[in-house]
């Protein structure tokens, strides 16, 4: 990476400022992304450990900022500046930037010696894995494979281990590009892709997705490393939506032409098509649904709900009734602040993604209002899987479901066979780009 010659003004408050060992000129970020590191000082970073992100992500500000000027201390005692280099001795705390991040690409070089080990964690989370790839005493966890993988994935997971084995020889910079949306992750190291959309598993709880947000940190684990020339650059929902979707693979066919209902059966007269999307006309409502019928299958859409939107897909669903009882069930489809838009309690089983009124889904993971966001369903037997923008958010087996809120039973969860449709709630909720791969 080039340098530039102008210097960054110091920085207040609580950033812990170490003084450089020499000169170095700050690093010039590529075209959209920003310096994580200036080449001069920690200033946007502070310490933590291998601790779960939700413990100081729900704290208050003041806490969080309390919590960030005790670790300036241990910080000092480890990490220094030396030619625009950080460096790390090996102990101490994780470098943890300041700032949250959600969907990013991040660039960073890293320099280690014979031994050592480390990684990268993501939204606080570990880990991408850095370490000696000779050292045969860790031969039998994978190190001979080199660095890059998921490490903290289940054995045999994808993304546990690196796809190639790109290290450099010691003494060498390497380079990472990584990318997350939602909790799948790209790895390139030194230029070849060693991770490819594998979701990354929470280490601190398996039950639960990666948070939403959370920060980048710097991992120290026993050898001296070095790290330069750290950017970042924030990915919007669009461009998320491309890497999950870049294309659809062999198999999947569409279901919605983008012009008319061709193809759809029951009350077409309350939905209208707007540039290429369905759309469920406001005060109107009731399901639409494919002619054809599904049996195990893959549906993949992009929806986007206005402030308060209320819809939901029909799932296996007869052709008649409401979805959410007389088919294997609705899948919500739900503005995640509904309750706020709408001043109006909701059941946890009753929030987007959810098999309404028997399985609720994880929350936090749509993207703002006015923006699209994209939505994988995997329905096989009676499990149901919705991942939404990259992060599986309901991974369920309704056979296993007896419990249903209010008490009302859903008699047609244990079907095997029906036809896929929208279940409208008289709010213009919009759908497109829907296709569908059946699996028998």
């Amino acid at each position: 990476m080039t340098r530039s010659s102008f210097s960054l003004p110091a920085a207040g408050g609580l950033a812990l400022l170490i003084a450089t060992t020499a000169a170095a000129a700050v690093p010039a970020a590529p075209p959209g992304f920003t310096a994580l590191f200036n080449g001069q000082n920690l200033s946007g970073w502070w310490g933590e450990k291998t601790t779960n992100p939700r413990t100081y992500l729900a704290l208050p500000p003041e806490a969080l900022e309390q919590r960030k000027a005790a670790s300036h201390p241990d910080i000092a005692s480890h990490w220094r500046v030396e030619n625009g280099e950080l460096v790390n001795d090996g102990n101490g705390l994780y470098l943890t930037t300041d700032k949250f991040f959600g969907n990013f690409e991040l660039l960073i070089d890293y320099k280690t010696v014979p031994r050592a080990d480390s990684g990268i964690y993501l939204r606080g989370c570990p880990q991408v894995q850095i370490w000696d790839y000779t050292d045969e005493a860790k031969f039998n966890i994978g190190a001979d494979k080199g660095s890059g993988g998921l490490w903290n994935n289940s054995p045999g997971a994808p993304g546990k281990d690196p796809l190639v084995k790109a290290d450099k020889p010691f003494g060498e910079w390497n380079h990472f590009r990584i990318v997350m949306v939602g909790s799948r992750v790209w790895v390139w190291l030194n230029g070849q892709a060693v991770v490819a959309g594998a979701l990354m598993e929470n280490y601190y709880d398996r039950k639960q997705p990666i948070p939403p947000t959370g920060p980048i940190q710097l991992q120290t684990h026993g050898g001296e490393i070095r790290w330069r020339n750290i950017f970042i650059r924030e990915i919007p929902p669009a461009e998320a939506t491309r890497w999950l979707r870049p294309e659809d693979p062999p198999g999947f066919e569409p279901v919605f032409n983008g012009k008319d209902f061709s193809g759809w059966a029951g009350p077409v007269e309350n939905y209208e098509v707007q540039e290429g999307a369905i759309v469920c006309k406001p005060g109107k409502g009731g399901t639409i649904y494919t002619q054809r019928e599904y049996g195990d299958f893959v549906a993949r859409l992009e929806f986007k709900v206005p402030a308060g939107g209320n819809n939901g897909l029909a799932i296996r669903y007869p052709g008649q009734g409401d979805p959410a009882y007389s088919g294997m069930c609705e899948l919500q489809v739900l503005d995640d602040n509904y309750e706020k838009a709408r001043n109006a309690k909701i059941d946890p089983r009753q929030a987007h993604g959810s098999a309404y009124g028997m399985v609720a889904a994880h929350r936090g993971y749509q993207h703002p209002v006015g923006e699209w966001n994209y939505q994988e369903v995997t329905v096989q037997g009676s499990t149901i899987k919705v991942e939404l923008n990259g992060t599986v958010i309901l991974n369920t087996d309704l056979a296993n479901i007896t419990e249903f809120m209010g008490g009302k039973a859903h008699p047609g969860k244990d079907l095997k066979r029906g036809h896929f449709g929208f279940a409208g709630h008289s709010d213009p909720v919009m759908f497109r780009n829907v296709s569908i791969k059946s699996l028998n």
